[in-house]
């Protein structure tokens, strides 16, 4: 064992052959860090290392730092909309669009037509309001954040009426009555878990009554003896009593789901049609586009949140809005073939055991099939830990699955 008298200066190490190799690749700062640690290590331990074994413990921590965080999987969970996945793969697109805008100067913020300051969110607006029959649209970086920017906006000391049976808690332990404390909102809760009647948000209404909210259960079902309201009847309690309704909408479908096979999601503009004013929803999940909170209604009431100083805390960029923008374009012209989410949704049985046997490297006989079965560099493969998925099992047609996602 040698003394530590016998430990080389980081000077010392800096200038062998070795360092200079990592110098080329990762940069005098990160290898001076990384062989920093390892003396400091060696000065703890009281134990001076033989040079080579030195020389792997610094490439370690080098390599450790710049080790790729954000990394592409092999999604086989059987969960489509995965939340620790990433949720909806974008279209190839939106992918382009937001690679194009990227290391680029952009009319974020500018209207070429007048010369001047523009709104971001006004550059998805006119899409919107095309796709759903909203009067105004704007977008935020997730659905939680337009809920809780809506009802500050809107509702800040003042009562907002929700189902206890609507309660719900979304990804990572957030729960509804939560966001709506930090609002500053009074939350009012009226029936019971399981039953909630029209009468019973009639009767809660009082002169403090901000609006009225209905939240979609989109992660979890309540089924036997239920009741609830829908959005058309508590858009006439709303008007009756000149309260609002908001609409927390969740996943946010532009497209009808029992055509594959899945349970009934209600779409936007259904939601905007019943008589919501203002709704809330995802833009990453039956959408298939980017991390995105959409906010659509009546005008008024957009431009008002939009006005809020919260807006500014919860605004996307540019990559985000390039991703949107370019997905609506393909609900715009129908081009649905290009949104993964749907193309995965409505895929056969036969094509997924297809795909599972080109990414096993198998062909149908069992035997090794050729390169032409996998496409991009390996990846790691995600697996389901538990049934989080619903699938049509049925021996006929394609086999779907889907994940209620927490929001």
């Amino acid at each position: 064992m040698a003394t530590l008298r016998a430990l080389p200066s980081v000077h010392q190490l800096l200038e062998e052959p070795e360092a200079r190799a990592l110098l080329g690749t990762h940069g005098r700062p990160l290898v001076r860090f990384a062989v920093q640690q390892i003396i400091e290590e060696e000065r703890g331990r009281g134990v001076v290392a033989e040079p080579g074994a030195r020389w792997s413990a610094i490439e370690r921590v080098i390599q450790e730092l710049r080790r790729p965080r954000l990394r592409p999987v092999v999604n086989a969970t059987g969960v489509i909309l995965h939340t620790n996945l990433g949720r909806a793969p974008l279209a190839a697109a939106a992918a382009q669009a937001a690679a194009a805008i990227a290391g680029r100067y952009s009319t974020l913020e500018f209207d070429p037509r007048t010369g001047r300051r523009g709104r971001r969110h006004d550059l998805v607006g006119d899409l919107l309001r095309h796709l759903t029959g909203a009067e105004a649209a704007a977008v935020v970086n997730n659905c939680a954040a337009a809920v809780l920017l809506m009802l500050t906006a809107l509702a800040k000391g003042k009562e907002v009426i929700v189902a206890r049976g609507e309660l719900v808690e979304i990804g990572g332990g957030f729960r509804m009555p939560d966001v709506m404390r930090l609002s500053g909102a009074r939350m009012v809760e009226v029936g019971t878990t399981n039953r909630t009647r029209a009468e019973d948000y009639a009767a809660a209404i009082t002169p403090r009554t901000a609006a009225i909210m209905k939240v979609h259960a989109s992660n979890f079902q309540v089924i036997g003896f239920t009741e609830s309201v829908d959005l058309k009847a508590l858009a006439e309690i709303a008007r009756q009593h000149k309260v609002l309704l908001l609409h927390d909408l969740g996943s946010g479908s532009l497209l009808e789901t029992a055509p594959y096979g899945l349970a009934e999601e209600p779409r936007i503009q259904d939601s905007v049609r019943s008589g919501a004013d203002l709704v809330a929803c995802s833009g990453d999940k039956l959408l298939g586009g980017p991390q995105a909170g959409l906010l659509l209604g009546r005008a008024a009431l957009v431009d008002r949140a939009m006005k809020h100083p919260l807006a500014r805390a919860v605004r996307v960029d540019k990559l985000t809005l390039a991703a949107l923008i370019a997905t609506l374009d393909l609900y715009l012209t129908q081009s649905l073939t290009g949104l993964p989410v749907w193309d995965m949704l409505g895929a056969s049985a036969e094509s997924i055991a297809g795909r599972a046997r080109g990414a096993a490297g198998h062909d149908g006989a069992g035997h090794r099939a050729s390169a032409r079965w996998r496409r991009g560099p390996a990846a790691p493969v995600a697996r389901a830990r538990t049934a989080r998925h619903r699938a049509n099992r049925g021996g006929a047609g394609p086999a779907r699955s889907t994940h209620r996602a927490p929001r």
